[in-house]
């Protein structure tokens, strides 16, 4: 006779109730207890299924490890198990950030929390952003903490600019982004309005450990945030200081309303088609034509192969279509959720087509605009002293570059928009600015409305530069080339390898940490002497004299940087929402040197090499980009 397992509330492996035991005990436990916790029938369903099944090896994966926090939250696929989104584990989440922010904050009763959602869904997990949003609100309603739960999707950064602007201790953004439509995520701001990094983040996991079984039948109540009197909803306030506060980044409001350039904007299926429309309208504007086809919500993505703009052509097809038709120069894309922008400008040699911009080009521009205007309005050199410009590790130099020159401070942080956040709020401490700072990943921040990359204030002020630069005859893309005449040429290549495999990932960078024997990292990369290596993962710097690094130590997440002989600076790094490696490669050269061919052919061989030699992608089966 099969040993079975019961499903009911004692834990009571030996009870012949209805489930087949697998023989692994530690197994056995982590079913029984999704069983006696899960309440939603789809997920529920998913798990007795592979029980049924006996595909151990899918529930091995699903319950026998949690989610960690990372470079964006808790992200995850969508579906049963405790390492996935899903009506579970943002109970347990939400009753673990509650119960870590009752330790740090006593007035958490009268502050509350901001909660906000995207668009995504999973209909057979039962499962939507909207959904977990309010049962997020239901763990803190059930514990008398007010919410101010958004009553429709709205971009990422609304959550943490409600947050400063509400007074709250903590927000919650439920969203996955750009990512794969599986995906959900669950994303932590603290009062300062930054997402929360360490200690906090591995502090609410400790207590989300401490809180793992639902309180009770109310953090299941989606309902509740209908009847409770500590629900308010903050969408129409927040909205309006939002864009109030926009037009602090509105410099030349006169040239909008008369521009005659034609912009396309593409919300990929996601939450940004009305608040862009919005900010154009707030700077003088006429809105951007949409696309239709990605205007409205769409949890399946249906127009793209993925939902992630920084693709580039090959998902921007249908926008650089629409453009050509209505005659427009300059697309727009924000991701499903607004927190990112790509954009592409049409060539005035039609053999040439579309320039899509790099997250680092894009930075180039906007950061010379930001300092442009600031200056306008700032003609005191010793004004300079208080402005900070902010990068992360992996992005470009350029902004290096521009500080360099026009002296103001530059700082870089860790990969990960989080660490620039943080570093906004201490640097608004001491009375310094942080006028604009940005990931290679096409994440931007113009001004320091809200500690968070924010795609729909950057579509705008993308606009207003192209506007102004139309009335000085010239393209977002000469501009770029008269920047890099100024402040030199910095020529960038960014993409990825997928790895669906952790244990291949340790080996890679395993091997890496003992190239040339013990301990000893490559001493070449396509036969050019490495200078330097960094290890943030380990904390070593063999460039400083102590031999460890600047940058905070992060074990979690594998990051090498070399510093070639040549100049290319050459970063290997594992993605944290993603299971992605991704490889960073830039030649910085002095003003003056304008041979860009020669620079881009060297910068080649050393990302063809960092490849090759070092990640192995055939030898490890590793899943080059597909463009």
């Amino acid at each position: 006779m099969e040993d079975t397992a019961g499903t009911g509330g004692t834990g009571d492996l030996n009870a012949n109730l209805g489930w087949r035991r697998t023989g692994d005990p530690k197994l056995d436990k982590a079913v029984q207890q999704w069983l006696d916790w899960d309440r939603n029938k789809w997920t529920r369903a998913q798990v007795e299924s592979l029980v049924a099944a006996g595909r151990l090896e899918d529930l091995r994966s699903r319950l026998c490890s949690r989610m960690s926090f990372g470079t964006a939250g808790l992200r995850a696929p969508m579906g049963a198990g405790f390492n996935r989104i899903n009506d579970l584990t943002v109970i347990q989440s939400s009753q673990g950030l509650h119960a870590y922010l009752c330790r740090c904050f006593a007035d958490l009763g009268s502050r509350g929390v901001v909660i906000g959602y995207d668009t995504r869904g999973q209909e057979e997990s039962g499962c939507s952003s909207q959904r977990l949003a309010k049962l997020t609100a239901a763990v803190m309603l059930s514990r008398d903490v007010p919410v101010h739960l958004f009553s429709s999707f709205v971009p990422t950064p609304y959550v943490p600019y409600a947050v400063k602007r509400l007074g709250a201790a903590s927000g919650v953004m439920i969203t996955a982004s750009h990512n794969p439509k599986e995906d959900n995520g669950y994303k932590v701001y603290w009062c300062s309005g930054a997402q929360i990094a360490s200690p906090h983040d591995k502090e609410v996991l400790r207590c989300i450990e401490e809180q793992l079984e639902p309180w009770s039948a109310s953090c299941w109540d989606e309902e509740l945030v209908d009847r409770s009197s500590l629900r308010t909803d903050p969408l129409t306030q927040i909205n309006s200081c939002y864009m109030d506060d926009l037009t602090s980044l509105c410099f030349h409001r006169d040239l909008n309303s008369s521009c005659t350039l034609k912009f396309v904007h593409s919300s990929f299926h996601g939450v940004g088609h009305d608040f862009v429309q919005q900010a154009f309208r707030v700077f003088g504007f006429v809105p951007p034509v949409p696309v239709p086809e990605q205007k409205d919500p769409d949890p399946n993505f249906s127009s793209v192969r993925c939902p992630n703009p920084e693709e580039g052509e090959s998902v921007l097809e249908l926008s650089l279509l629409l453009a050509e038709r209505e005659n427009a120069r300059i697309v727009l894309a924000t991701d499903p959720d607004a927190d990112r922008l790509a954009v592409a400008e049409r060539s005035d040699d039609c053999r040439r087509g579309w320039k899509v911009f790099s997250g680092n080009e894009l930075a180039a521009l906007l950061g010379w605009w930001m300092f442009f205007n600031w200056k306008e309005s700032h003609p005191d050199p010793a004004d300079t002293n208080s402005v900070y410009m902010l990068a992360t590790t992996v992005s470009s130099k350029i902004l290096q570059a521009f500080a360099r020159i026009e002296g103001f401070h530059f700082e870089e942080t860790l990969p990960g928009f989080k660490w620039i956040g943080n570093r906004i709020h201490e640097l608004s401490k001491t009375g310094n600015r942080v006028i604009f700072a940005f990931e290679e990943s096409i994440g931007f921040l113009c001004g320091s409305i809200v500690p968070e990359k924010d795609g729909v204030g950057a579509a705008v002020v993308v606009a207003e530069m192209a506007a102004y630069l139309q009335t000085r005859k010239l393209s977002l893309n000469q501009q770029l080339q008269n920047i890099y005449r100024t402040y030199g040429y910095h020529v960038s290549k960014t993409s990825y390898v997928t790895c669906n495999d952790p244990p291949t990932i340790q080996r890679i960078f395993s091997r890496i940490r003992n190239f040339a024997g013990d301990g000893s990292y490559p001493k070449a990369c396509g036969g050019i002497r490495i200078v330097h290596v960094r290890d943030v993962t380990t904390g070593y710097d063999s460039s400083r004299p102590d031999l460890r690094s600047v940058l905070p130590v992060s074990r979690s997440s594998q990051m090498i940087t070399f510093t070639l002989q040549n100049g290319v600076v050459a970063t290997l790094r594992t993605s944290g929402t993603e299971p992605k490696i991704k490889y960073y490669t830039e030649f910085c050269a002095a003003p003056g040197d304008s041979d860009v061919a020669q620079l881009e052919v060297e910068l080649r061989k050393v990302t063809d090499a960092l490849l090759d030699e070092f990640l192995e992608p055939d030898k490890n089966h590793l899943i080059r980009r597909s463009v």
